[in-house]
């Protein structure tokens, strides 16, 4: 049974770096839990389970390279646990009014923006997929989610500090969290929602051809 089990994980590639990689997605769930608990210690919790997350995205590729474990299905996890892990905690810190709270409307009408670009590039990649093409990923979009996650990190601080850190942290130190750092994450969070809209404009007009062709 377990000479079974072996095979067919072989056989579709799980792996330490793809295993890595699928971390990611309870990751993702935990930090959302995190959000909306409010017990002593929970967004400190969720900040570290977050840069935990972050550095599976980097151990992932490293290990992939390094036991020349790179495949198909590797890439494939990879960018799934990304998309689910990012467009998860965003989803959370949105409804939870960490984002900006000042104002409702502009992180909703953000967030769309973001969804529907991670929508297009996979409607993209599927429609390629019918004709023998394969999208590449691109390194604006490694970009634009070096600068959600840098959004977000900041996010979460800010959330340790008016939560965990309420009692002990001094007034001045709260006051530069809600009128400082919220606009350095948020600024992350634009230029990130700047780097999405591109890089799906991109995608777009290097794979337009694709819409053109027969399916094969």
């Amino acid at each position: 049974m377990r000479a079974c089990i072996g095979k067919r994980n072989r056989a579709i590639g799980m792996n330490l770096p793809n295993l890595v990689s699928l971390s990611r997605i309870p990751g993702t769930f935990l930090i959302a839990a995190l959000l909306y608990s409010d017990f002593f210690g929970a967004a400190t919790l969720a900040l570290a389970v977050f840069i935990l997350c972050a550095v599976s995205d980097w151990l992932d590729g490293y290990l992939a390279r390094k036991l020349n474990k790179v495949s198909t299905f590797g890439i494939f996890v990879d960018a799934l646990a990304d998309k689910i892990w990012v467009l998860g905690v965003l989803i959370a810190l949105t409804d939870r009014k960490l984002i900006f709270p000042d104002r409702d409307l502009i992180p909703v009408l953000i967030l769309l923006v973001i969804l529907t670009r991670e929508f297009l590039i996979t409607g993209i990649r599927l429609v390629a997929a019918t004709r023998g093409v394969v999208v590449a990923a691109e390194r604006g979009g490694k970009n634009k989610t070096i600068s959600q996650i840098v959004a977000i990190i900041v996010f979460l601080i800010i959330h340790v500090l008016e939560t965990d850190l309420d009692e002990i942290t001094p007034q001045d130190l709260r006051v530069i969290a809600n009128e400082f750092l919220i606009y350095i994450a948020f600024s992350f969070y634009l230029i990130a929602t700047f780097l999405t809209v591109l890089s799906g404009a991109r995608y777009f007009v290097k794979y337009r051809h694709i819409f053109a062709e027969p399916p094969k």
